[in-house]
């Protein structure tokens, strides 16, 4: 069973022909005293596909003996400085677990020994006063080894590279980062520097001449040429450039979430869903600049990823509401097993919620979703206006949004109480989010204009969002009422806090017209230029 560990660290080393000189760190923000760990002989072989999918989004995955923590390792980037690190026992092949995190990545592509790393670490430990571990300082002696075939090999590279670096590492469980600020401080004043390459993996790959620099992490991740092909079609500041932009960053978050989702962490789902949903919406706003011909039939299968991602996440939110209403109500009105009915109702619901989150994931149809945004981004279908400068394109998009959602909102306010009503109101909030992404996207070109729209925009589709939850637990509520008066209990719980969600939603509905009042209005048209 793999486990994990967060990873974070600081890497450095000395100017060209320089040795490294450790400088003394006592005395360093709380740093009581350093012991020497002595030396430990680390020997690593890093894998990756033929295309180093792994390492153009900044991932490592090796085997490694010697030291303390041998095995698999496979490094997910956080964010700059910070690595999850999960682990799997020593074996000769890429552990299953390892390799379904990183199956998004390699889409099928088979994981390949690529590099060797030797590494004669010198450890030093830095404690508090009273002894407890701050950070782990090494000193290393790598020396890396080119495996396989030469034909990535820059001309007249070598198969081998050897250097020294420092690594400064947090403690596992601890998070100060300024412990880190305040060692390497002291380094750079002994003559150390900022490593330039995130990995050993990265400096590995390009001192071996196995790769150049824009093939080690930079760019998409994706591994292609997606970035230079788009570029050469339409610059930074047309219509097509910021369209194109986002859609790469959402495509980016839905690769990056994918191994989150699968190890089940906070939040990675909904997260997952937000980009699915960002890159349909992107193709429905601005088909004037991305073709809808070629991007409705991706748009038709991110959908089908978000409602595969929804049976999970859309449970889990309305369990948790149902929660907090029963724990609001007055021990004197508990009437019945309501919570081992709710616990009974939790449990027939989420069963195979998760196990069909990860079918989809692993899926044919999946794969080929994530094959047609890259292809897409490699030779984006871009439409004339594409050319054309984002200021003058992206305005028009984002007042059609605003139009639909003026229509919506103004149908359902016009209904009465009801089915119908609910309706209108849902379909308003998916108009409401489409807008607000559409802004959301325009920020960078259009500034604050757009960034005002798009908090207008969030502002009403948080609202009709809360209106729709208390239509979905409505529903909720009056099955666990049925389920109840089955079985011999008392309905009474479940009637009160249908009642209490009625009352509710209508309070959100007499609220939406003073929210849209604000949202709304000539201002939207005259700061975005209608």
């Amino acid at each position: 069973m793999a486990d994990t560990k967060r990873e974070i660290e600081r890497k450095y080393e000395a100017a060209p022909g320089e040795e490294v000189r450790l400088p003394r760190l006592t005395g360093v923000a709380g740093v009581e005293t350093v012991t020497d760990e002595g030396v430990a002989e680390l020997d690593a072989t890093y894998y990756d596909t033929p295309g180093l999918r792994l390492a153009a989004a900044r991932i490592t995955l090796r085997r490694r003996t010697g030291g303390s923590d041998a095995g698999w390792h496979l490094k997910l980037p956080v964010s700059t400085g910070v690595r999850d690190e999960v682990r799997a026992p020593l074996a000769d092949t890429v552990p299953p677990e390892l390799a379904e995190l990183v199956r998004a990545r390699t889409r099928g592509e088979q994981l390949l020994p690529l590099l060797r790393i030797r590494s004669a670490r010198d450890v030093r430990h830095l404690l508090d006063k009273k002894g407890r571990l701050l950070a782990e300082l090494s000193v290393d002696g790598v020396t890396a080894e080119r495996l396989g075939g030469d034909e990535r090999a820059g001309a007249g590279r070598a198969r081998t590279a050897r250097w020294t670096e420092v690594e400064v590492e947090l403690a596992e469980g601890t998070t100060d980062v300024a412990l880190l600020d305040a060692v390497g401080k002291r380094l750079r004043k002994a003559g150390l520097r900022p490593s330039k390459a995130p990995s050993k993996l990265a400096r590995a790959l390009q001192e071996t001449g196995t790769v150049t620099g824009s093939e080690t992490g930079a760019g998409t991740g994706t591994g292609s040429a997606a970035p230079r092909a788009a570029a050469a079609k339409a610059g930074p500041d047309t219509a097509g450039g910021r369209v194109l932009a986002f859609v790469r960053e959402q495509f980016d978050a839905l690769l990056a979430q994918d191994p989150a989702v699968r190890r089940d962490l906070p939040d990675s789902v909904h997260q997952m869903r937000v980009a699915s949903r960002r890159l349909r919406s992107a193709f429905k706003s601005f088909g004037k600049v991305l073709d809808r011909s070629v991007t409705d039939a991706v748009g038709e299968e991110l959908k089908w990823l978000a409602g595969e991602l929804g049976v999970d996440r859309d449970q889990e939110v309305l369990a948790e509401r149902l929660d907090a209403m029963v724990a609001e109500v007055p021990d004197t009105l508990l009437l019945g097993p309501v919570e081992a009915r709710l616990r009974i109702w939790r449990t027939s619901r989420g069963s195979g919620a998760r196990q069909r989150t990860l079918a989809a994931l692993d899926s044919d149809r999946y794969t080929a979703l994530l094959d047609s945004l890259e292809a897409l981004l490699a030779d984006p279908p871009l439409r004339a206006p594409a050319t054309e400068p984002a200021r003058t394109v992206l305005p028009k998009a984002l007042l059609k949004d605003y139009d639909r959602l003026a229509g919506r909102v103004a149908r359902a306010l016009a209904l009465g109480p009801g089915k119908e009503r609910d309706l209108a109101m849902h379909e308003a909030r998916k108009a409401a989010k489409r807008a607000r992404y559409a802004g959301e996207l325009a920020v960078p070109a259009l500034g604050r204009p757009a960034k005002r729209f798009a908090k207008r925009m969030k502002a009403v589709q948080t609202l009709l969002g809360e209106h729709q939850d208390s239509v979905v637990a409505r529903e909720a509520l009056r099955g666990l009422a049925i389920d109840a008066h089955a079985a011999g209990e008392s309905a009474f719980v479940w009637g009160l806090l249908h009642g209490r969600e009625e009352a509710r939603a209508a309070g959100t509905e007499r609220e939406l017209s003073a929210v849209w009042e604000k949202a709304s209005g000539p201002r939207i048209r005259a700061a975005l230029g209608g």
